[in-house]
């Protein structure tokens, strides 16, 4: 029998993406993987003007704008309204693992934990239909699942 992890909340939140850590990009840091992975997708120097609650425009940088964001929630729906920087599609997967990599890295605590599952596959269930970074309804390609089954590997042989 294989030992699975099918969903990132309670005691196992901290596999997700909206977990609270200090993740750097560009010299940035930011308080998610989240908030970081969003802020990537925009190209460096691009501006994003949107209407803030008083009705008062404002742009400011499209990363800047992301990394604002209150909560990992906030950064994701703010990522959906930027330009993507060119040839995003193709690097997501890599900015993705750098970004967990780097979590896990950088934190001891997480790194012990995610240790701590042993060989158990990791997959990032969910129900709101996301088949690229997980599984929904018993379909999809779990990438986020596969990318910390890597980066546990790495660790394990680091220790």
């Amino acid at each position: 029998m294989v030992n699975k992890i099918m969903l990132f909340k309670d005691d196992n939140g901290y596999f997700g993406n909206f977990y609270p850590c200090f993740i750097v990009l560009d010299g940035t840091q930011y308080p998610s993987v989240e908030h970081a992975f969003q802020a990537a997708k925009a190209k460096i120097g691009d501006k994003h003007t949107y209407i803030d609650f008083s009705g008062k425009k404002i742009t400011m940088l499209a990363r800047d704008y992301i990394g604002s964001a209150r909560t990992p929630g906030e950064a994701k729906r703010r990522g959906k309204n930027i330009k993507l920087r060119l040839g995003w599609e193709d690097m997501k997967l890599g900015v993705m693992e750098g970004l967990v990599r780097q979590k896990f890295s950088n934190d001891w605590y997480l790194a012990e934990r995610l240790l701590k599952t042993g060989d158990a596959e990791l997959i990032e269930g969910n129900w709101w239909g996301d088949t690229f970074w997980g599984v929904c309804m018993g379909k999809g390609e779990n990438n986020l699942g596969k990318i910390l089954m890597r980066v546990r590997e790495e660790l394990r042989v680091q220790s």
